[in-house]
């Protein structure tokens, strides 16, 4: 099921005092896709990895659902996706696939799985051991691994950030349509403006850190989307808009939030 995610007054301090996420209120509608971006290290990938229960909160709280992330864990409805693959070297980009299923207490769906692999772009190459694969070919393993359970929640964090230019326009189109068939509940980290625009609802501006939201941007272009659709009149002012808000919250002045 989608799940609605909740922030409230969260925030995450590190050890000896670096602050990475300021007192953040955001909430999140079941089934949509939201962009985060913003400054690199401004505190992207640990708003991330909180929402998932992977970081704890130094204050503030997280509802997926109306419960905490660790619930949705237990139950396998949340995926995750980082930069670093992460897939089990002994195992082919098949059983990376269906370990998801199995540690998740689903059955191994062949076809489905074969299916995934192929819209991934990895067709023919289900047997192969992840050190006999590119960086970006990990990549689209990884994504489609957090695919496989089909999850309310699905993480991503510069998924794309491997993968060849050509690759990931195409990726760009395709996966959007299993997450939008399922309702699945998307949340993406993205260094491309062009990228966030073209896979989100809306996009989430952060600052640099401790990251504070400074613009909170409606894209209320018609779906499906495609590279050109992006690149017209009404794409360039979303990335537009985009663009200013960065650059004024470097400058220290952030714009007013955009009204929902």
């Amino acid at each position: 099921m989608p799940a609605q995610i909740v922030c409230t007054g969260l925030g995450k301090t590190f050890g000896g005092g670096t602050e990475a996420v300021q007192a953040l209120d955001l909430t999140l509608a079941a089934g949509q896709t939201t962009a985060l971006v913003g400054p690199s290290g401004c505190g992207k990938s640990t708003l991330l990895r909180m929402i998932a229960g992977l970081e704890e909160p130094s204050f503030g709280t997280v509802t997926i659902g109306g419960a905490p992330p660790s619930e949705t864990l237990r139950h396998a409805g949340l995926s995750v996706a980082f930069q670093d693959p992460s897939l089990l070297p002994w195992r082919s980009v098949r059983g990376n696939i269906e370990l998801a299923l199995r540690l998740a207490r689903r059955p191994v769906d062949v076809a489905a799985v074969e299916a995934l692999i192929a819209l991934v772009g990895l067709d023919g190459f289900g047997d192969t051991k992840p050190a006999e694969l590119s960086g970006g070919m990990r990549q689209r393993a990884a994504i489609a691994r957090a695919l496989a359970t089909k999850p309310g929640l699905l993480l991503l964090d510069e998924p794309f950030g491997a993968v060849d230019e050509l690759t990931r326009q195409q990726l760009a189109q395709d996966l959007p349509r299993i997450w939008e068939a399922q309702r699945t509940t998307t949340v993406l980290v993205t260094h491309s403006v062009s990228e966030a625009v073209l896979l989100s609802d809306r996009v989430i501006v952060l600052s640099p850190r401790p990251a504070q939201i400074v613009a909170d941007i409606d894209i209320p272009l018609p779906r499906p989307r495609s590279p050109d659709m992006v690149r017209s009149d009404a794409g360039a002012g979303h990335i537009d808009a985009v663009f200013a808000a960065l650059s004024e919250s470097r400058a220290g002045s952030p714009p007013p939030m955009a009204a929902q």
